[in-house]
């Protein structure tokens, strides 16, 4: 029995699918950079450098702070379940770009997160660590100021700083060079390291590209770009699979 487990999951057609902001939007989470995106009222440089962090922690966690509390309120949106479901048919990885846990609450198994994780914690010392590293639960979501991490430095959001080494994008690499068809939603491919992952996939394997924006694609010949949001978007490509 567990032989021929082994054998179906290995014959399963493997799907990665990269998300971007675009993904959680209908979730209501704002997005960064569009015109009434968080870094119009919180400047990047004070929230998401690490010369931010070390000029002023408190500001920094108590950013990251609001955010888990808007997080435990959103629910993953009709996009999030059509990517989970893929699972029942395909090999699935996510690999997001997005802090959120919205693709796990919405079921699916296997995510990578690029940028690190909003409902996380860790030492200022050494991000990644992983005996320093906590996942926060409601109703305890705050980092309180001066709260120290076990290694004694101070707790940190675990997140990846602008600047600094995004330490998944090996582990993506290496997924999305096997996949037989590339799945990418709601980001512009035009955030690095992220956006290189596409030339990590296979030469001549299905793309598809769901962003209700134009985006420019005509280097890529193979890939579809559907120009919805994610959930009409996901709804559309499962027709086509």
């Amino acid at each position: 029995m567990h032989y021929f487990i082994y054998y179906t999951l290995r014959d399963m057609k493997k799907i990665v699918v990269l998300t971007g902001a675009g993904m959680s939007v209908e979730s209501g989470l704002s997005t960064f950079r569009d015109a009434d995106g968080l870094w119009e009222n919180y400047p990047v440089e004070r929230v998401a450098t690490h010369e931010g962090w070390e000029r002023d922690p408190e500001y920094v966690n108590s950013f990251y702070n609001m955010l888990r509390k808007k997080l435990v309120e959103a629910k993953p949106n009709e996009g999030h379940r059509l990517v989970a479901k893929l699972e029942e048919k395909y090999e699935v990885v996510v690999v997001t770009q997005n802090v959120d846990n919205l693709h796990e609450m919405a079921g699916s198994t296997h995510v990578v997160h690029l940028h690190g994780e909003l409902m996380k914690v860790s030492s200022s010392w050494d991000v990644d660590i992983p005996k320093y590293i906590r996942t926060l639960t409601p109703p305890n979501l705050e980092v309180a100021e001066g709260e120290k991490a076990g290694d004694g430095s101070l707790l940190r959001p675990y997140i990846v700083f602008f600047g600094e080494a995004v330490p998944n994008i090996t582990t993506a690499a290496a997924e999305t060079a096997t996949a037989d068809i590339f799945i990418v939603i709601g980001t512009s491919l035009n955030v690095y390291p992220a956006a290189g992952l596409i030339h990590y996939a296979p030469a001549g394997i299905p793309m598809y590209l769901i962003d209700p924006n134009d985006v420019k694609t005509d280097h890529l010949p193979n890939l579809t770009h559907i120009k919805k949001g994610a959930s009409e978007g996901m709804k559309e490509l499962i027709e086509k699979l």
